[in-house]
């Protein structure tokens, strides 16, 4: 399984993507989902897949070649879109791409062509943006009233977000609260696990401002995992218990 979430707010884009990669209980790998294309001062951007990792992989290795385009002959890469929104259509032309050449061999195997994609990042001169690119290659993207998306495992860390997360949402509280919903997910589903990647984008910087990884142990992590679970525990205890009770006397 996977779980990636992307949140957009006013400072920029923070983009967390867990590795854990399962073919069945014995079976487990370490892969890396969260993808970064920078050409500091130019334009940056993230990447994060969920799905079949045969076909996210050769997705993101045709988004480094680049895709002939049939119309102009040139070659269309990440470098050379000209907006954000041709960008994320590069992407789902890749899929498009992807499940023309492999689609047949995979059906007849009777494996499900699925991939889902976060796309984010900015053009110098233009707004960042965030999408979402389905297994079709159509996509979705991210708004002011809803400022995140997630693919994967999403069920368990969404009620996080949806609660704490707004546009307005300082860029490192948007971090934390992500790292929070990545928690959730993790103690919930054990296809979801360590280590998470992170990427923190600022507004109208000229590179990325944080590209790390975090492995298990990592300090700052477990003591966000400790302080949470107290949290939910005085918080429940704090709520009075409900009056519904067998009558007294």
């Amino acid at each position: 399984m996977t779980y990636c979430a992307g949140i957009l707010v006013k400072d920029g884009l923070v983009m967390i993507a867990d590795t854990r990669t399962n073919a069945g209980l014995d079976d487990i790998s370490t892969y890396r989902k969260l993808h970064l294309f920078s050409w500091p001062g130019e334009r940056n951007f993230g990447l994060m897949t969920a799905g079949n990792l045969s076909i996210t992989q050769s997705v993101v290795s045709l988004l480094h070649e680049g895709l002939p385009n049939p119309e102009t002959g040139e070659i269309d890469t990440l470098h050379n879109a000209p907006t954000m929104f041709r960008a994320a259509q590069l992407v789902g032309n890749c899929i498009r791409h992807v499940r023309e050449m492999d689609g047949p061999a995979l059906e007849e195997a009777r494996v499900k062509f699925d991939i889902s994609i976060l796309f984010g990042g900015q053009i110098k001169g233009e707004p960042m943006r965030l999408f979402m690119i389905y297994d079709a290659g159509n996509f979705i993207e991210c708004g002011v009233d809803s400022p995140f998306l997630q693919i994967g495992e999403h069920k368990y860390g969404k009620p996080i977000l949806d609660r704490a997360v707004t546009f307005q949402t300082h860029l490192y509280d948007a971090l934390k609260v992500g790292l929070i919903s990545m928690d959730s997910t993790m103690r919930s589903n054990l296809g979801v696990g360590l280590p998470i990647d992170l990427l923190v984008m600022r507004r109208d910087a000229a590179e990325p401002e944080l590209n790390r990884r975090i492995e298990a142990g990592e300090p700052y992590f477990h003591d966000l995992r400790e302080r949470w679970s107290a949290a939910l525990r005085a918080a429940h205890l704090a709520i009075p218990r409900p009056p519904y009770g067998p009558s007294e006397g």
